[in-house]
């Protein structure tokens, strides 16, 4: 008996994390939320603020299966301009990292202290609000999904759940590390500036492999 085919092939997954890795560590609401709230209120305000930004990232999967499940089949030339969306707005997270001027995320403000209930809630708002998570599902992942194989909508929620995980998990671990890198960089800005250059020259790569990779429809 023949095995079945894999509904996300391996090297589209391998693919797509990539993208989500990169993405995960481009600074940006989420994570200058969860840096400012780690090194105000500590390592437990931090969590339980990524515990929304995660409770966010579920809403926006579940948002996009169904509606890419229907999208894939009512127009399928809204994938190459969805595709087109994903490289314009990666090429502009690139210029954002490499321009002069660039704010680390770990240069953090001060923020009131607030109760669970809140930091929870604001954490999903951040997500919910932020237009690099909508990016990612809106323009980003249709370009992984091939609706030759079939099974739209369970490509979309592996691939969602594929994002969560890695932003869960490196999201974490910054939530853990924020106040030893901060305290890094404050007087390193040649390490700040690798940090920016390294996310710049990632994203503009992703950018151009977007655009050229046509091959998908």
């Amino acid at each position: 008996m023949s095995d079945a085919p894999l509904i996300v092939s391996t090297a589209t997954l391998a693919g797509f994390a990539a993208v989500a890795l990169a993405m995960v560590l481009t600074p940006g609401p989420n994570m200058a939320y969860l840096v400012s709230r780690t090194i105000c209120h500590g390592r437990a305000a931090g969590l339980v603020s990524l515990g929304g930004i995660g409770t966010g990232f579920i809403v926006y999967v579940l948002l996009a299966a169904f509606g890419l499940t229907a999208l894939m089949f009512a127009v399928p030339l809204a994938y190459d301009a969805l595709r087109i969306a994903g490289a314009v707005y990666l090429g502009w997270m690139a210029w954002s990292a490499l321009k002069p001027g660039g704010v680390s995320p770990f240069q953090v403000r001060n923020l009131p202290a607030d109760s669970r209930r809140r930091l929870f809630s604001m954490g999903l708002l951040t997500t919910l609000l932020n237009p690099k998570a909508a990016a990612l599902y809106l323009s980003l992942l249709p370009q992984f999904i091939d609706p030759a194989v079939g099974h739209v909508l369970e490509q979309t929620i592996v691939l969602g759940m594929t994002q969560i995980a890695i932003s869960l998990t490196v999201n974490a671990l910054i939530v853990l590390m924020a106040g030893a890198v901060s305290a890094f960089l404050a007087g390193r800005p040649f390490w700040t500036l690798v940090q920016r250059w390294l996310m710049g020259t990632v994203l503009a790569a992703l950018a151009l492999r977007m655009a050229i990779d046509t091959g998908r429809r």
